[in-house]
């Protein structure tokens, strides 16, 4: 995601200073006119706004937070953007610390995948102050189509799990309609043409049907390579299901769509696309 996103800053006039622990990443683009940098705190030193993309809520916390962090080393007044997908509570208090040395930040978690990445076509889901939501939205426009406002400090992570909930459900339905369907002699191409014209119709049935051969752009016709990983997915689903249980909300199908992305993972199939969920309905 990283890579395309910065190529679009550099297509906008940006200039880039750019660091991560895989030098190879970091090379492709000082390759294509970016500076390199030899920490994450050297990188949000002399620059007007920081962008992060990291796995998870410890990486952010120690990216930030630690003694020669970003927090630690950026100018009073610099923008902080977090596309990181993790808790909203961690973004929540990240975000508080940062205020409190004079910094702003907004918590921006991305949809829209590496084919999104690459067109600049991305939606951001932005929490924060509104003041430094519009601050970041020219920076934002850069990478995506879609910004919106999602509420305050956190808000961003919010809605990106919960939205990613929702796709997880949304797929184990798709999956087991169309392995129950052919299982019961129905041609995938018809079933998937009859679901996707009435009320079974989602996202994941109409563009990414998990079903080989009947979307030719779907991951499922490349072996469920490249697109999601099923690993992320189980990350996110993860966070889900801590952040009810924090909120004392039941979420049955929630934490459901996490046990069989677990089990879908255990079986050596993590480093594959979500929709390779369906290999759990087509055993033979």
């Amino acid at each position: 995601m990283g890579n395309p996103m910065v190529r679009n800053l550099l297509k906008h006039g940006h200039t880039v200073k750019v660091f991560d622990l895989v030098p190879e990443l970091v090379e492709k683009l000082t390759a294509i006119g970016c500076e390199a940098a030899t920490s994450a705190g050297k990188c949000a030193q002399d620059v007007d706004v920081v962008i992060t993309m990291l796995p998870s809520s410890p990486h952010v916390r120690r990216v930030y937070q630690d003694a020669y962090g970003v927090l630690a080393s950026a100018a009073p007044g610099t923008l902080l953007i977090d596309s990181s997908t993790i808790d909203p509570q961690t973004s929540r208090e990240v975000a508080l610390d940062a205020r409190g040395r004079g910094l702003a930040m907004v918590d921006a978690p991305v949809s829209g995948g590496t084919g999104g990445a690459e067109a600049g076509t991305l939606t951001f889901m932005v929490g924060g102050d509104a003041a430094d939501v519009e601050r970041s939205k020219p920076i934002l426009h850069c990478m995506g189509k879609n910004i919106v406002h999602c509420g305050g400090d956190g808000n961003g992570q919010v809605a990106k799990i919960c939205n990613n909930m929702m796709l997880a459900i949304e797929m184990i339905a798709t999956a087991e309609g169309m392995a129950l369907a052919t299982k019961l002699g129905m041609d995938p191409h018809v079933f998937a043409s009859i679901a996707n014209t009435s009320s079974g119709r989602c996202w994941s049935s109409d563009t990414y049907n998990p079903y080989p051969g009947v979307v030719p752009t779907a991951p499922a016709n490349r072996g469920y390579m490249g697109g999601f990983g099923s690993d992320l997915m189980l990350k996110d689903l993860t966070l889900v299901t801590e952040a009810a249980k924090a909120a004392k909300q039941p979420v049955m199908l929630g934490a459901a769509a996490q046990q069989l992305y677990q089990m879908h993972s255990a079986m050596g199939n993590g480093a594959l696309d979500f929709s390779s969920i369906i290999k759990l309905y087509l055993q033979k």
